[in-house]
């Protein structure tokens, strides 16, 4: 990692010329604006590609998404880039990390939840850096174009995503880019080690009758898992020398989990007339993954019960196959409308069969295919945009999903967004099926299919933006300790018979008066259920005042601040690191506690530059912080980065 890092900076320090000169073309025939660095930034164009004063805007450089949706290279400074500049690359509200960079996130908003309708492989909490198909982005540039973040981390490490995109012709793009993280963290045994490497391409031919977006990623997300601070009250006292964190004692000192995944995705379509705008389409998908779940520990814990061996070693594997192939009309003028199968073929297995403390048979494997037809009808026009999707086994399993989505645009001031959906899911499989070492952690259950009923609002106005999500749900599955009790994890599935209500309402505005700014993010939640099932905070809450203005005689856009970050009490989900996942417990509540932040941003040319003083409060207000029960939130913490673009 050190020899990749200084390979990194080399070559970024011999892109500086380049990105100088693209930047200080002659003005007098440009539309670029160097004091606000705005969208109208433009780059020089390689020969062959000359544009307009050989300067290519900025919008030029598209990014799109697998639904076809578009968007352009923003390289300005903002609140929101703020807001971004975490190992996600997104924003994170809803979300409370872990103590360590790239451990997991503990979820405070509900709608980070994601439903689908094929089974997964499950161990969620280890999922969150994992990228999905969904994920990656497709791209068209005139020039090529190089993405590099850097971020420092807890300690001993760094966290590094570099990117690539070239357009070898107008038609055809390829990019490869690696995001690499390593941090030993504070606490014992707590070393984070991730990376994720994508190679993306997409083509279409001259008369756009042929398109094609292709990815390859290679991801693995390594942890070393301590099992939570064993004495909270030494954590929160924090005295001499239990404010060295690598002081405080934890449950496990020698776990670990891996999770490694390899996947191939394509998506293409082809348009049978060369000329007439309504004209038959065919179209084709295809996912092949594989991925296991790995967690090791050589010495056997009495928390996690008795054990089969002296020496855990457990291994989950998961192969996926899917295809889908759709024959669909569009037009011009009515949409598209589109029919189509999907197969879904899966394999999770393990290499034993046993049987568990009950005397049940654990079988090895879990695998089935599932085939649907379905039908969708895509209207977008005059900014109105119509969407309508529904699907339904046409194999023995009974899974459906029926989903409605509205968008209507009045102008950049007012937009809207309604959404309904209605799926009959069957669970992810580490529910079903699991095997381990540990002899209380083996399980061969049949639970049902979870049924959501869902509900989705949003306005985007001059006055506030605001989000509304309504779901029922029936036959929720969950884990939960057995014990009730902290000092012995014996954790295992379950299904709530009872329904569900789920309510959130989260609204946004930004208050400006002269070169200052104060942010606001409040989202309410409540749920109305018999059992303390799915619990959330009821509110959670984000505000920043930020100052932003230009410096060195324009040479520098600079914004600093002050983002304070809360939530209310509750029985948050605790973390159990065998399942790698979130289980759910009444015993002990989290929340309550402010989290101040303190940054200075600034951006010259195309380099964003980014300090942050973390949780600076953290010594003032009382260590009673956690992101989890046992797991403590991050002690303040000075960390400071970069996002540089290069156009060459």
């Amino acid at each position: 990692m050190r020899l990749f890092t200084c390979f990194i900076l080399l070559f970024v320090f011999s892109n500086v010329f380049a990105q100088r000169r693209a930047l200080e073309l002659d003005n007098s025939q440009s539309t670029i604006n160097n004091t606000s660095f705005n969208n109208s930034d433009t780059t020089e164009v390689f020969k062959g590609k000359a544009l307009n004063d050989n300067k290519a805007p900025i919008d030029l450089y598209k990014i799109y998404t697998l639904e076809r949706d578009t968007t352009f290279l923003d390289t300005t400074l903002s609140i929101q880039k703020e807001y971004k500049y975490n190992l996600l690359r997104k924003d994170i509200f809803g979300l409370i990390a872990f103590a360590n960079e790239g451990h997991t996130y503990n979820t405070l908003d509900y709608n980070w939840v994601k439903s689908s309708t094929f089974p997964k492989m499950g161990f969620t909490a280890k999922h969150f850096n994992y990228l999905e198909f969904n994920d990656i982005n497709y791209y068209n540039v005139p020039t090529p174009l190089t993405d590099l973040y850097f971020k420092t981390v807890m300690e001993q490490g760094q966290s590094l995503d570099a990117f690539l995109t070239v357009n070898t012709k107008p038609n055809l793009n390829f990019s490869i880019a690696y995001k690499g993280l390593r941090s030993n963290g504070k606490y014992i045994n707590n070393i984070t080690s991730s990376g994720n490497f994508r190679f993306t391409t997409s083509y279409f031919t001259k008369d756009k009758r042929y398109h094609i977006n292709a990815h390859f990623t290679g991801q693995d997300i390594s942890n070393q898992e301590n099992g939570g601070i064993v004495d909270v009250n030494l954590f929160e006292s924090s005295e001499d020398p239990y404010n060295e964190r690598n002081r405080l004692q934890v449950y496990f000192k020698d776990a670990s989990s891996l999770l490694k995944g390899n996947r191939f995705f394509l998506d293409h379509n082809y348009k049978l007339s060369k000329s007439n705008p309504n004209s038959l389409m065919i179209y084709h998908q295809f996912n092949h993954e594989y991925k296991f779940f790995d967690f090791n520990q050589p010495t056997v814990s009495e928390r996690l019960g008795d054990a089969f061996r002296s020496r855990i070693n457990n291994k989950t594997r998961y192969n996926h196959l899917y295809n889908k192939v759709g024959v669909g009309f569009t037009t011009k003028k009515y949409g598209d409308i589109i029919a189509y199968i999907e197969n879904n073929n899966y394999n999770y297995f393990y290499k034993n069969v046993l049987y568990n403390s009950s005397s049940v048979l654990v079988p090895n494997a879990l695998n089935d295919q599932i085939t649907s037809f379905g039908a969708n009808y895509n209207y977008n026009l005059n900014g109105i945009r119509m969407f309508l999707n529904v699907s339904n086994s046409i194999t023995d399993q009974s899974v459906s999903n029926i989903e409605a989505i509205a968008k209507y645009a009045i102008n950049k001031d007012f937009d809207f967004e309604f959404k309904y959906q209605k799926l009959n899911s069957i669970p992810n499989l580490n529910y079903n099926l699991y095997q381990s070492d540990y002899v209380f952690y083996n399980w061969k259950n049949d639970f049902k299919n979870e049924k959501l009923n869902a509900f989705f609002f949003k306005a985007n106005t001059k006055w506030l933006n605001i989000e509304a999500n309504y779901k029922v749900l029936n036959d929720h599955l969950y884990f939960y300790n057995t014990t009730n009790d902290i000092e012995n994890l014996l954790v295992a599935p379950a299904q709530y018979s009872n329904t569900i209500n789920y309510l959130s309402v989260k609204a946004n505005k930004e208050f400006k008066v002269w070169k200052f700014a104060l942010d606001n993010t409040l989202l309410y939640q409540n749920v109305e259920q018999s059992d303390n099932i799915l619990n959330v905070p009821q509110i959670v809450t984000r505000n920043t005042l930020y100052f932003s203005d230009h410096v060195f005689k324009k040479a520098m856009f600079l914004q600093t601040g002050i983002i304070f970050n809360y939530f209310t009490e509750y029985y948050a989900n605790d973390y159990n690191p065998l399942l790698g996942e979130f289980y759910v417990q009444e015993q002990t509540k989290i929340g309550g506690f402010p989290m101040f932040d303190f940054f200075v941003n600034a951006k010259v040319r195309q380099a964003r530059i980014f300090l942050k003083a973390e949780h600076f409060n953290s010594a003032w207000t009382g260590y009673n912080f956690y992101s989890a029960p046992n797991y403590p939130y991050r002690d303040f913490i000075v960390r400071f980065g970069l996002v540089w673009n290069f156009f060459r």
